[in-house]
Formats: structure tokens, sequence, C-alpha cells
């Protein structure tokens, strides 16, 4: 069973371990480059039963006012399913929880927000599969322009 948990040191070692194709780490990050805690960036680790087998962030700081006007909104970042692991259906089960997951979580955010680039096929039908809509906004990123997607709570 697909589960959100907030992010723990026990699940380190094998958030460390994720590896993706170079066709996919152009697109996002790997955990083991953004473990760190910083304030207001909320690492949420996606489990089949107690294993880790994908991983994002959650941002409520000023960074999200780059995406939403929405003093209540929150920025998904990072999405990865660890490469030995996708296949599955972990992504999709991941943003299907997400609402729910958010209203426990963050229950003062009633909007999440998303950069996702334009070369980035799958991710972008993964988004809009799971409820995700363009906001019509465009941002230029490390590798093109990016369409901003959200997702009302």
């Amino acid at each position: 069973m697909v589960t959100l948990k907030p992010f723990s040191s026990k699940y380190v070692e094998e958030l460390n371990s994720f590896e993706l194709p170079e066709e996919q780490a152009q697109f996002t990050a790997l955990p083991s480059k953004i473990l760190e805690e910083i304030e207001g960036q909320h690492r949420i680790v996606i489990l089949d039963e107690d294993e880790p087998v994908g991983f994002f962030l959650l941002h409520e700081t000023e960074r999200v006012k780059e995406y939403s006007d929405n003093p209540n909104a929150m920025l998904l970042t990072a999405l990865s399913v660890n490469y030995a692991k996708q296949g599955k259906g972990y992504a999709k089960q991941a943003m299907f929880l997400l609402r729910d997951f958010v209203k426990t979580e963050f229950p003062d955010c009633d909007e999440i927000v998303l950069a996702v680039n334009h070369k980035n096929i799958t991710a972008q039908s993964l988004y809009a599969g799971v409820g995700f809509t363009d906001t019509g906004r465009r941002k230029n990123g490390p590798i093109g322009e990016q369409f901003i997607l959200k997702l009302l709570l």
C-alpha cells in the first residue's frame, strides 16, 4: 500500500541510494541532493509499505510567490521515483494521495502549484491525470520553458 509520510532519518540510506537515468534526472533532483533541512521546505517520502520508493518537496517559502499569487499555496518540486521502482504506478498513486495528505498536514493550504518542463511529457501526463490544470503561466527554467500547473484542494 502506498502512503505519504514526512521525512524521517530512518529513510536516509534508501533515499540516498535512489538513481535516475540522465533523461529523467535533468527534470528533477535526486533525494540525496536535497535531504538537508531548510525552513519552510517539507521533505515528503513516498512509501510502499515501509519502503521508500519516491520523494518530493513541498515548499511554503517565498519561492511559492514565483508560481502563484495565492498566499495559501504550496509549491511541489523534486518529485522522483527510484528508477528500480518505476513502472508500478507509485508516482500516480502518490499524487492521488497528495490532496488528502496536504489537507491533513497543512490545513491552511488550499492550492498546490508546480512547474513542469515543456519537454517532460511523462510528467505533464501524470499531473493532468490526477487533476492538475494549466494556469497559463510560463517560467524559464534551467533547461527551457516550464508550464505552471495547479491543483485546488
